[in-house]
């Protein structure tokens, strides 16, 4: 085969067969195939698009690139979740330990944030001591003794994704449905999940800004891991406003410790539950008409009683974290400016724009425009409203943690555009819009 005859065979809007997608695909991550005639075949990707075959072909290429995590020693049945990445979204920390405390063994491998979505490897990175890294023996005898493991992915799993998302990056091919894809599934696969819950987030803090553009994404996943032999939900949940309240990543280790304790925002409780009852029914392989119900007020009685928290200070001290910083959230990274932004006029809230507030937050330090960028874990904000809330001129409807006065200043500035007021009060946004479910 030839790089060329690949890459104008797609550009002619031809099907590329599965020899084809996975020669190319291998041929690239040994560095046989240089850049250049990589980034010609993603564009012409990116404009002729993929088959439903050819999009399910290259994400096994992709997941077989690498090292595929086979977790049947110690998890005879694992579930795994993905999200597409929001503004606030610590769920994770939350789901994860609620689950396991349910029974339900969870292996998760996490990513850190990029642009104005946070990683979840960043928030448990607040937490002083906490191993992101693992070695494939630690991770597994960790699940095999505690039924838990959230950590950073190794480099061994999907490399030719690591290498195509970096191109694609610079190539102006990111915002392809089978590329973004075949990048989530294929890490999906490679890290031994027998069953799927997708959280793809629809909104202004989303990549997704639509629920047709969202659910055609869905769609393609669930088909994917159908293909492989998965099985799979997808849920597609509002990203308009940030979720929860806290946004920066000690503040919202902060937030997933009080959601835990039974104290959590309402819309990030009802989130979690619902991401968590679907993980711990695929878990059971519990096909009762009322299995999800069920589940889910058993994730309930766990986060109201502390069964849920104990699993997490299990996981934080299994990977070496300082537990006294969930027992007392007040040790956990502190900013040296609070200061609080009124309202500025009364009314009710009609938007609190999830993208404005988490560009504040870029500005304050707590994410990374590029992968090599500092993080600073305690600086961030506090959204104190939600959609259909009044409010009074004088009313606090964010509080900005930094640590440093020019970045308090410009993260301000953007917060009072980050608000719209209405006269009458307006419908509270959905938690979710549709739920996809395809069993294998």
């Amino acid at each position: 085969m030839r790089a060329t005859d690949i890459i104008e065979k797609k550009r002619d809007g031809g099907e590329l067969t599965a020899g084809e997608i996975r020669w190319f695909v291998d041929g690239y991550t040994r560095d046989e195939i240089p850049d250049y005639q990589a980034a010609a075949w993603l564009m012409a990707v990116f404009l002729r698009g993929m088959s439903a075959r050819e999009t399910l072909d290259l994400t096994q290429a992709m997941a077989d690139s690498g090292d595929r995590l086979d977790l049947s020693p110690v998890i005879p049945y694992a579930v795994d979740k993905h999200s597409t990445g929001g503004v606030g979204d610590k769920v994770s920390l939350v789901v994860l330990p609620l689950v396991a405390a349910a029974g339900v063994p969870v292996a998760k491998m996490s990513g850190r944030g990029l642009g104005f979505t946070g990683g979840t490897i960043d928030k448990l990175e607040s937490i002083a001591g906490y191993r992101v890294q693992l070695s494939d023996e630690d991770f597994m005898q960790q699940v095999r003794d505690y039924g838990i493991v959230l950590c950073g992915q190794t480099k061994s799993l999907a490399p030719a994704d690591g290498k195509l998302y970096a191109l694609r990056d610079v190539t102006g091919t990111v915002p392809s449905l089978p590329l973004i894809a075949s990048s989530i599934m294929s890490k999906k696969l490679a890290a031994g999940a027998n069953a799927i819950v997708l959280d793809v987030k629809v909104g202004k803090g989303a990549f997704m800004k639509g629920v047709d553009e969202a659910r055609a994404l869905a769609q393609i996943m669930v088909g994917i891991g159908v293909g492989a032999g998965r099985e799979m939900v997808a849920l597609l949940s509002d990203m308009n406003q940030p979720l929860g309240y806290a946004v920066g990543n000690a503040l919202e280790v902060r937030e997933a410790i009080d959601a835990l304790r039974g104290d959590g925002p309402p819309d990030l409780r009802e989130h979690c539950l619902v991401v968590g009852g679907h993980m711990v029914r695929l878990g059971r392989q519990d096909t009762r008409a009322g299995a999800l119900d069920e589940a889910i007020a058993e994730l309930a009685d766990l986060m109201d009683n502390g069964g849920g928290l104990a699993k997490f200070r299990e996981l934080v001290s299994a990977q070496g974290g300082d537990v006294s910083m969930i027992d007392d959230p007040d040790r956990l990274p502190r900013a040296r400016l609070v200061e609080d932004v009124p309202a500025g006029a009364d009314g009710f809230v009609a938007e609190v724009d999830a993208l404005t507030v988490a560009q504040a937050s870029l500005e304050l330090g707590a994410g990374r425009a590029r992968k090599s960028d500092p993080v600073d874990p305690a600086v961030g904000v506090v959204v104190r409203c939600k959609v259909g809330d009044r409010a009074r001129a004088d009313d606090p409807l964010f509080t900005i943690h930094a640590n440093d006065e020019a970045m308090l200043a410009r993260a301000r500035e953007l917060l009072r555009q980050a608000v719209r007021f209405s006269e009458s009060r307006p419908q509270p946004l959905p938690a979710f819009y549709d739920t996809l479910y395809k069993e294998a």
